[in-house]
């Protein structure tokens, strides 16, 4: 409900409702930001943060997506969390709370590791993507399957009383991976075996910060995606670094690694009206070879699956179809002999595999995904935007085609 309200003399009489404090900004537009849809991954400390913002800010259409649940310890670096939330899943309870402060806000929450658990139709889906996260394998996958789908993401880490904030352009490095370290590379490389099972997690994720810090960080990176939004510079490529002791903050400019393997973005996007159960890989590959006019084609996977275990001494198979880092290691042993077994992976399809009769969603890959399919001239992405209503809901755009 609005109300007119009088100014001082000299001053203009404004039309008061929700938002009417942020039109007095000359530049703001606040249908751009009402109608821009937003991936927040994350709804820890920083989650928590970015979306009460973007709740009062009026963003109105945001899909969260969390792992966990609450614990006690949330609840003291978390505005949304309450003690009765403890055990509740994270992205279910952050829903219900933007809904509360912006009850005209659709917030769609997903419970999923967005390393194994995300399609990338849903970055196909946002306008920004905004990342609370605690590991570097995260960031690197996010970072990867935006530059995939030409799609801007705001990165925000914290630690004690100090933080940074950082944006990445679609299609312009330096990007995240550009800044990983030979550190970096050494720590992610923990996360996996030599046979490429998962090994237990490590203390990554249990870092010291306080709510403090998660409000500033968060709130630059909501203020730059309210940039971004409205076409004004942003920190593209470049990380806003906020020191607590003495209350110093300063702006780093990253450098392009000419060798990153993230820089890659698809050509072409075809979205398709069938969902995952629908279709198999077979019928997908001929569905390839006649767009691309060609019978040498290969559809690649958006992620390596592991497609089997084998030991190596009574030379039993197990056939899986899980994504790589979703089985254990203790699982690698052969139940008969003990022996560990070797890992068989399958990244593609290209017709000559025994498992062409698989539908897309037998395959151990997230639904609404995407598969490219590649010929010597020419590649082709596939979004697999039947299953789009199935993850999204009503945050569903109906676009298939």
């Amino acid at each position: 409900m609005s109300k007119s309200v009088t100014l001082p003399a000299g001053a203009v009489t404004v039309n008061e409702d929700r938002f009417s404090r942020f039109r007095l900004i000359g530049w703001w537009d606040q249908e751009k930001l009402r109608s821009a849809r937003v991936l927040v991954i994350g709804a820890g400390a920083l989650g928590n943060e970015i979306l009460k913002n973007l709740a009062l800010l009026g963003f109105a259409n945001i899909v969260v997506v969390d792992l966990d649940s609450i614990e006690s310890s949330n609840l003291s670096r978390s505005i949304l969390y309450r003690a009765s939330d403890v055990g509740r899943q994270k992205a279910d309870v952050a829903a219900d709370a933007v809904r509360n402060i912006f009850p005209e806000a659709k917030v769609h929450p997903i419970t999923a590791n967005v390393v194994h658990g995300l399609g990338l139709g849903l970055f196909a889906w946002a306008d920004v993507v905004l990342a609370g996260l605690d590991n570097r394998e995260a960031r690197l996958w996010i970072n990867r399957a935006c530059w995939k789908m030409n799609k801007p993401w705001i990165d925000g880490a914290i630690e004690g009383i100090n933080g940074v904030a950082r944006m990445f352009a679609p299609g312009q490095p330096p990007c995240y991976e550009c800044t990983l370290g030979e550190t970096d590379w050494a720590i992610l490389n923990k996360r996996m075996s030599c046979n490429l099972l998962a090994l237990e997690s490590d203390t990554e994720g249990k870092v010291a910060t306080t709510p403090t810090i998660s409000s500033i960080i968060a709130g630059m990176q909501v203020q730059e995606a309210v940039k971004l939004l409205h076409g004004l510079p942003v920190l593209a490529g470049k990380g806003f670094i906020f020191e607590g002791l003495n209350h110093t903050s300063y702006k780093v400019e990253y450098t392009e690694n000419a060798e990153c393997m993230s820089h890659y973005t698809f050509a072409e996007v075809i979205r398709l009206q069938e969902a995952s159960r629908e279709l198999t890989l077979a019928q997908l590959l001929a569905r390839a070879r006649h767009d691309l006019g060609s019978e040498n084609v290969v559809l690649e996977f958006s992620r390596d699956v592991i497609h089997k275990l084998v030991c190596p001494g009574c030379g039993a198979e197990e056939e899986l179809f899980a994504a790589v880092g979703t089985v254990p290691y203790a699982r690698g042993k052969c139940a008969t002999d003990g022996q560990m077994r070797a890992v068989i992976t399958a990244h593609s399809y290209s017709g000559n595999e025994k498992f062409g009769g698989l539908t897309l969603d037998q395959l151990g890959l997230p639904i609404f995904d995407v598969f490219t399919a590649r010929s010597p001239k020419r590649e082709i992405a596939y979004l697999i935007a039947g299953d789009e209503k199935q993850v999204l809901g009503q945050m569903a755009t109906g676009m298939a085609h």
